[in-house]
């Protein structure tokens, strides 16, 4: 298992890259260096991750006579905001980088979007790779090159879309991953079975127990399947104007949780959890989804130990925060709802009635 190596690939013409999945990827120069031009990159991490992996990757790095420029963050969501962006850009200008110099991402979604952003923007774009180590960014944020910060109105609602270079996800670094965070990453891995993958969603029930004991081959199967999914996807619509927005089952509802509740406070993947019920809750509401679906969704998410109801923060308020979603389109809001576990809609036909008795049936 040790040498176990998945790879796959995102196909976006001359910006196609690799997603490397597999144990003890921290040490393999042999993948890393040929995304890498220059004898320098930038390793942008935060204050948990930097004592658990940075020397590793440090060391693997300097062995191919790379030198490295490390920029560590605080940790946590309150931090993914301009002031925090701007220490990475300080350390670009400071060390004197150039537009070829290599920013690497090491940490979670919080990590992976802030480097992407300031890759994105630092001299109007420089390479960057992915080295995701949650499991919520090794099956979703890490792929796909969204990238931004958030605001007080909103979760990312500034950034860009870039991709990068290489994915990198070392699963071996999900064993120091803490238990509520790798619950949170289930959510987005449940959330492929959903959209558009059911065998998975079976696959799911029957082996959650062993993804939640870290069972490395388990882990690696779900970490394959859900990037997969999501490559797919992504190479069918890079820009979501159409089939990339089914990703977002439950993000709206839980965005508005995070935003709601303040940053932080729930995790990204439990506020999804909580808003993929309110989602199905309204799909059954609407007539789309049956009974016995929607229990199969709710009981899924109760083993993963993930909330299956948000935080009572009244119907206008989810609205009003909603209202900023980016899917709303001319001034209509757009979610995505189910019609069946694996085929996921984006509709705007709920009102905002519908939407409000969903709301207070799923939040307590």
């Amino acid at each position: 298992m040790q040498n176990m190596i998945e790879t796959l690939g995102v196909a976006l013409g001359d910006r196609s890259y690799p997603i490397h999945i597999g144990t003890g990827l921290l040490k393999r120069l042999d993948l890393i260096l040929p995304h890498i031009k220059q004898k320098k990159v930038v390793v942008v991490t935060n204050t948990t991750v930097a004592p658990l992996y940075l020397a590793m990757l440090r060391s693997t790095l300097e062995s191919g006579g790379i030198s490295v420029l490390p920029v560590v963050l605080p940790d946590g969501e309150q931090f993914k905001t301009w002031e925090t962006l701007n220490q990475i850009f300080d350390a670009l200008l400071g060390s004197r980088c150039e537009r070829g110099t290599t920013l690497i991402s090491l940490g979670g979604g919080v990590i992976g979007d802030m480097g992407g952003f300031a890759a994105a923007c630092y001299q109007r774009g420089m390479p960057f790779i992915q080295v995701p180590t949650t499991l919520l960014s090794q099956v979703d944020s890490s792929v796909g090159g969204k990238t931004a910060i958030n605001h007080p109105l909103g979760k990312n609602m500034i950034g860009a879309f870039y991709q990068p270079k290489l994915v990198l996800a070392d699963i071996s670094t999900l064993n120091t991953l803490p238990e509520r965070e790798l619950k949170a990453g289930l959510a987005e891995v449940i959330k492929y079975g959903l959209i558009r993958d059911p065998a998975f969603f079976a696959w799911l029930e029957e082996h959650l127990e062993k993804l939640l004991a870290r069972d490395a081959s388990a882990l690696t199967y779900a970490i394959h399947r859900s990037c997969a999914n999501k490559s797919e996807v992504v190479a069918a619509d890079e820009r979501e104007t159409g089939e990339r927005a089914l990703l977002n089952l439950g993000h709206t509802f839980g965005h508005a949780i995070e935003t709601g509740m303040g940053y932080g406070e729930w995790l990204h993947g439990e506020a999804v959890a909580a808003g993929t019920l309110i989602a199905a809750e309204l799909s059954h509401r609407m007539g789309w989804l049956d009974q016995n679906a929607l229990e199969r969704i709710e009981r899924i998410f109760v083993r993963a130990g993930l909330p299956v109801f948000g935080p009572r923060l009244g119907a206008a308020r989810y609205l009003e925060l909603m209202s900023h979603d980016k899917k709303v389109q001319d001034g209509k809001l757009r979610l995505v709802l189910l019609k069946d576990i694996g085929k996921a809609v984006v509709s705007d036909q709920a009102s905002d009635a519908q939407i409000g008795a969903a709301i207070e049936a799923r939040c307590t």
